[in-house]
């Protein structure tokens, strides 16, 4: 049997050393993650969780250069290819990415800039499928654009009540694509998820870190979340089915 893979969201090395600590076979790496769904982490982020990781294939990196939908200018579209070849550069396995167009379908155009300028890395497509009626009807056009791995809720807030569009898209890619369910996982959902066939399980399994120093007028919320060890920890027991 196929070992389905379990990721987890971080957004530093020291989420990335407790999600390995834990059992994760991988980490997506982004910065803002509570705030914002994830953007783009700095250089020297990704070269501190490349090196607690120890394997390149053990870290996927989001490029997302803002926040809101999925339909890029020109001009964004060529950030994204600068940061998908420094990604890759500093030695990242696979970049995360996602464009639409206007009318709701895959951006061939941006994700055929993006293939190229990932190299020999993984591409892989993320929750942007999640906007879309119909997430399995994309999955031509995804494999047409070189992607291999594909996040998705299966177009609902919490993945556990998009199962049946994960079904679909399991039935439509037939192997070709690794389908991974995330979005609102908790560590209870992953048995259903599993049994709808994916490939990997993926989740931020984050609890508040406790810090009260105030962010004042210019810092945004007081606070932040931190990688919950434990969570992951029954994550990687509820991906493996044990109790």
């Amino acid at each position: 049997m196929t070992r389905i893979a379990l990721e987890i969201a971080v957004d530093g090395p020291s989420g990335a050393r407790t999600a390995f600590e834990g059992g994760a076979d991988r980490v997506e790496l982004c910065q803002a993650l509570a705030a914002t769904g994830g953007l783009t982490p700095s250089g020297a982020t990704v070269d501190a969780v490349l090196a607690v990781a120890g394997d390149p294939e053990r870290v996927a990196v989001l490029v997302r250069p803002r926040v809101g939908g999925f339909v890029y200018s020109a001009e964004e579209i060529d950030l994204v290819a600068a940061d998908v070849s420094d990604v890759v550069r500093r030695g990242a396995g696979a970049v995360v990415v996602g464009a639409l167009t206007a009318d709701g379908a895959v951006d061939l155009r941006a994700l055929e800039r993006w293939r190229d300028a990932a190299g020999a890395a993984d591409l892989v497509f993320h929750r942007a499928i999640d906007t879309v009626p119909e997430p399995a009807a994309l999955v031509g056009d995804l494999l047409e654009s070189g992607v291999s791995r594909v996040l998705t809720s299966g177009g609902a807030v919490r993945s556990i009540d998009g199962v049946d569009a994960l079904r679909a898209l399991v039935a439509a890619s037939a192997g070709r694509l690794e389908i991974m369910a995330g979005g609102g996982v908790r560590v209870e959902d992953i048995p259903a998820l599993t049994a709808c066939g994916v490939d990997a399980i993926h989740l931020s399994a984050r609890h508040p870190s406790g810090d009260s120093a105030p962010s004042g007028p210019g810092g945004g919320s007081t606070g932040y979340d931190v990688t919950d060890g434990d969570i992951v920890h029954r994550a990687d027991a509820a991906v493996r089915g044990r109790s």
